[in-house]
């Protein structure tokens, strides 16, 4: 059961009358469930960025990003970083974190769990990666710009799955999985990539330290204990030791939200008697015939009915979509543009690798890798959609802009090629998303379908993933 449209309870300030809870409480609230409100406060802050770094107020950004946070450790560890860094190692762990809850619900009961669904979309992302990569390294091999190979392999889906929900209907509903599907396992191959080839002065200690709290949480979770602050503390370590092993402390998020149980605890008690007890609970808190112990105890009944990879995702989506991610975009897109950084810019191998990789790459891998699927019969196109759809997601999927960035942080050292490469990625994403939109504009669904017809959903069998 979703809760998304469920009215607040008008005993609180945001259900009841007053006229500031009905003139601006509610309609934020509403604002902030749209699915496209994510990327377009992403767009905001990337305009912001770029206002600001480019006019008379310049050095206060530089004096923004750079402003430095020293966090301490007793007399053991001192961590002293800019707020750029702290933004890009610390809270966009948070992000990742997300995205690790995401690709574990979509492999226990998502489209992942049917290998015959996640075939096409698998391959059209695998499609996706390849040849982008390809055409940077044609550009680049061999030069100063070789190590950012990675970067135009990246789907923003915060910016894809918004251009996709404020063109509405124009996008039939299979689409929007079969988008949803790529790009999560598109954000696979961005973590592969990541944690294998932008790996540096590894440290054997820390590793070796960041496994055993790996292991640990593993142990907690088959010891069925379930108090969320343990699970934060040792969280917040295996992100230190991951930050001090030389792996980047963002993997750290994804192999949490790997491991977090996806099933609810309440599926484990296949005893009769526990079960009855709990239900005399639950009973005893709706009928009123309680006490603090019995409220507590129904509470955590009824909480535990969602697994923990569920709760923790509707708790901190919102928190990554409308924080994290417009935070990063604002103290990383703030790029100095002119006229000599333009002129550079087109004539940067570079800057022509990532724009060709994303836009023209992403529109050839994902067609032909989903084109050869089709015609290999290993899966058909989803339900009212064409190969127009097919081209127009491909070319949305240019869109490349979180993790691209991110990755270009990881790559070059370079404060110029840097720039060059953070304009060929906005450059990029702009195109692709207008060449996206126009092409789905014009498609039309598959004769006898509708793009607002329901799209039945798959019934994997269970998948054994706790």
């Amino acid at each position: 059961m979703t809760t998304e449209n469920l009215e607040p309870s008008p005993l609180t300030w945001l259900g009841g009358d007053r006229r500031l809870a009905r003139s601006l409480g509610r309609p934020v609230r509403d604002l902030l469930q749209i699915e496209a409100s994510g990327g377009l406060l992403l767009i905001l802050a990337t305009i912001v960025a770029l206002v600001w770094a480019n006019s008379p107020w310049q050095d206060s950004y530089e004096s923004f990003i750079h402003f430095h946070i020293s966090l301490e450790f007793g007399s053991l560890l001192t961590i002293d970083e800019p707020l750029e860094a702290w933004v890009n190692d610390a809270l966009m762990v948070v992000f990742f974190f997300v995205v690790g809850l995401e690709i574990k619900k979509e492999l226990v009961s998502g489209e992942l769990a049917n290998p015959r669904a996640a075939a096409l979309p698998a391959m059209a992302a695998l499609g996706g990666m390849i040849v982008p990569a390809l055409i940077f390294l044609a550009f680049n091999a061999g030069g100063v710009g070789a190590d950012g190979w990675g970067i135009p392999m990246a789907t923003d889906i915060a910016f894809a799955v918004g251009i996709i929900s404020l063109l509405g209907d124009r996008v039939p509903k299979a689409m929007k999985v079969f988008l949803l599907t790529l790009a999560i396992v598109d954000d696979v191959g961005a973590i592969v990539v990541i944690a294998i080839f932008y790996t540096s002065n590894l440290s054997v200690g820390w590793s070796l330290t960041a496994v055993g709290l790996v292991v640990l949480v593993l142990l907690m979770k088959l010891a069925r204990i379930w108090y969320i602050p343990v699970y934060v503390i040792v969280g917040v370590v295996l992100w230190l030791a991951v930050f001090e092993s030389g792996i980047h402390a963002t993997i750290a998020g994804v192999v949490l939200g790997l491991i977090c149980p996806a099933h609810p605890l309440r599926a484990y008690a296949a005893d009769p008697c526990v079960a009855a007890a709990d239900n005399l609970h639950v009973g005893s808190a709706i009928a009123g015939e309680a006490n603090p112990r019995v409220i507590r105890r129904a509470n955590f009944e009824i909480r535990e009915q969602l697994s923990v990879a569920e709760r923790l995702a509707d708790l901190l989506h919102p928190f990554s979509s409308y924080l994290i991610i417009p935070l990063f975009a604002l103290v990383n897109a703030g790029i100095e543009v002119s006229s000599e950084t333009l002129e550079d810019a087109v004539t940067s191998d570079i800057t022509l690798g990532v724009v060709l990789g994303l836009v023209l790459g992403k529109f050839v891998g994902v067609s032909l890798f989903t084109w050869l699927g089709v015609r290999l019969g290993i899966a058909g196109l989803p339900q009212g959609t064409t190969f127009r759809h097919v081209v127009g997601l491909a070319l949305i999927a240019g869109i490349g802009f979180t993790v691209s960035l991110f990755i270009t942080g990881l790559a070059f050292d370079d404060p110029m090629v840097v720039d060059e490469a953070k304009l060929g990625i906005l450059g990029a994403s702009v195109i692709a998303a207008t060449l996206g939109s126009l092409v789905l504009l014009w498609a039309k669904p598959a004769t006898g379908a509708r793009a607002s017809d329901p799209v039945e959903p798959p019934h994997p069998e269970p998948a054994e993933i706790h």
